[in-house]
């Protein structure tokens, strides 16, 4: 009888120890591959599904030993000329160049997720699956939760929610806790800042927390973008109205994004901005509490 081949799909970082991706010490896996163009993205690397290469230049020493083992001469990341195959990064002696994103097997994500059960069983934690978006991949991501399952591990996806309801709603027994990305209610505006349309996440978002009873709403609270009262008030009417929504995580803006940007040879779309002040967070975190649902600053 023949054996069926591992799932595969493409990850692009493991996370071990994290505490901002649900409950307790969990371990994030970060698939590759996202739908949306966030402009505040903090991990850009994510967004394309191939593999990229990154340069880190302040560790770079121009000793010329990626450019020896490249047939192209180690372009630029970015550039049409480089193939990510990987041969600089291996051959970089100082680690200036890195690749992100990688082919990998559920039993080797399992791996390295299972070598930190003891943490995740004494503080309530468990695997959290990001991106990108993970259900961009939806039969890997699917086959990870079954694994983790069959683990007992606790089970957390993170998502922007733009994905397809069938794929969304069949991992609904498999999930723990969803983490649902709320950026804006406005079309017009959701659209221009990430480019996407908003109803479709919506409507995924109202069939999902009528499905599933631990669903937590993220908003990313970004100066001059998301962070206008009446965007974040609506935001508020919409959770109240959810039945499978516990709280609402209000995470402030970081420019985490901006020096990876730079390292994958692109413009960061947001320069300059600073994050907000917490003094705004907390007004912003009163328009959940005065109708008397959940919120927190960060997590």
């Amino acid at each position: 009888m023949t054996r069926p081949l591992p799932a595969t799909g493409r990850v692009f970082d493991i996370q071990r120890y994290s505490l901002h991706d649900g409950p307790g010490i969990r371990t994030t896996v970060f698939l590759k591959g996202c739908p949306a163009r966030c402009l505040w993205c903090h991990n850009p690397e994510s967004q394309s599904f191939a593999p990229e290469v990154l340069l880190v230049e302040t560790r770079c020493a121009s000793c010329g030993t990626c450019a020896a083992v490249c047939a192209h001469g180690a372009p630029p990341p970015g550039s049409a000329l480089c193939t990510a195959c990987g041969a600089c990064v291996e051959a970089c002696p100082a680690g200036a160049r890195q690749l992100a994103g990688r082919e990998t097997t559920v039993d080797a994500v399992m791996h390295e997720v299972l070598r930190d059960r003891v943490f995740y069983e004494e503080s309530g934690g468990g695997a959290t699956f990001s991106g990108g978006e993970p259900l961009a991949q939806p039969g890997f991501l699917a086959d990870l939760l079954a694994a983790c399952r069959a683990a007992s591990l606790h089970t957390a996806v993170d998502t922007c929610g733009f994905a397809s309801r069938k794929h969304l709603l069949a991992l609904v027994p498999l999930v723990d806790l969803f983490l649902f990305d709320v950026k804006l209610v406005d079309d017009s505006r959701h659209r221009a800042f990430t480019g996407l349309p908003v109803a479709p996440i919506l409507d995924n978002l109202r069939a999902l927390a009528a499905a599933h009873a631990n669903v937590w709403i993220r908003v990313p609270v970004v100066p001059g973008h998301t962070d206008a009262e009446a965007d974040v008030a609506a935001t508020a009417a919409l959770v109240a109205s959810l039945p499978g929504v516990r709280k609402t995580c209000l995470l402030p803006y970081h420019r985490t994004g901006a020096p990876k940007a730079g390292r994958l040879g692109r413009p960061y779309a947001l320069p300059g901005l600073a994050p907000p002040p917490p003094g705004h967070l907390e007004t912003l975190a009163a328009l959940f509490r005065d109708r008397g649902l959940a919120v927190q600053i960060g997590g």
